[in-house]
């Protein structure tokens, strides 16, 4: 008998001949994702979990949101894998913090400095955040055919976006505790890509459990020249990174 997981409420059988899913946080980025599929069709919608499937290339592929932050995305993997899901791809968006990134471009990350707290309850932290490589090799020759700039290399994950990420426009105008005050400009320093909240716990759980997963992120902004995004762009980045995830299929 099929029984459905307690979060996402899906059962087995609603996700006969698929292994692979595709994972934004929003759930109304959802059903934007599946209009690039054919015979798309809603699966189920409860909390921030909403699921989607159809067709890419002929391929059967899921598309599930997350919520924001690692222990939601922790959640819906977990729920995933047990219904025989193997492949998981984040379609995402992240803040760059190095000054040859531009808003528009895309990074594929190939790791993640676990900065969250989900990840912890997987592995110690010596154990590495790291995507799968043949998946991020195929999201670069997908990318590089589409002609989208883009980028490899470390992002961090975040369990906050205000303190964590040291924003300046928060309720508290910038003030963070002393153990992180200087993460951001840490974080530069180091190389890092971007700032997100969801990869090194998507990364993390996966390779433990022995699944595949990876990341493309739209990059909405540039820390170093502003904190906030403009909305006029958001429309086209988005559709871009979709393009950039679907293409790892070919």
């Amino acid at each position: 008998m099929n029984q459905k997981v307690f979060h996402l409420g899906l059962d087995r059988s609603q996700l006969q001949n698929i292994d692979i899913a595709f994972l934004p946080g929003d759930p109304g980025r959802v059903p934007k994702i599946a209009g690039y599929l054919e015979n798309a069709k809603d699966l189920a919608y409860h909390r921030e979990y909403r699921s989607m499937r159809g067709q890419w290339k002929g391929q059967e592929v899921l598309v599930c949101s997350t919520g924001i932050g690692g222990p939601s995305t922790a959640i819906c993997v977990e729920e995933l894998a047990m219904l025989g899901i193997k492949r998981f791809v984040r379609i995402g968006t992240t803040g760059a913090l190095q000054d040859p990134i531009n808003p528009g471009d895309v990074i594929i990350p190939t790791g993640a400095v676990r900065l969250d707290g989900a990840s912890r309850h997987l592995a110690p932290l010596a154990y590495p955040a790291v995507a799968d490589f043949r998946l991020v090799q195929k999201l670069v020759a997908g990318v590089e055919r589409n002609q989208f700039p883009y980028h490899l290399g470390i992002c961090a994950s975040s369990d906050t976006f205000y303190q964590g990420q040291n924003r300046h426009d928060s309720f508290k105008k910038g003030w963070v505790p002393r153990e992180i005050a200087n993460q951001l400009q840490e974080m530069k320093e180091l190389n890092v890509l971007s700032f997100e909240m969801e990869v090194a716990t998507l990364l993390t759980q996966c390779a433990t459990f022995g699944l595949s997963a990876a990341a493309v992120l739209g990059v909405l902004v540039n820390r170093n020249r502003a904190e906030f995004p403009d909305a006029a762009q958001h429309a086209q980045i988005e559709d871009r990174v979709i393009r950039a995830a679907l293409s790892c299929l070919g």
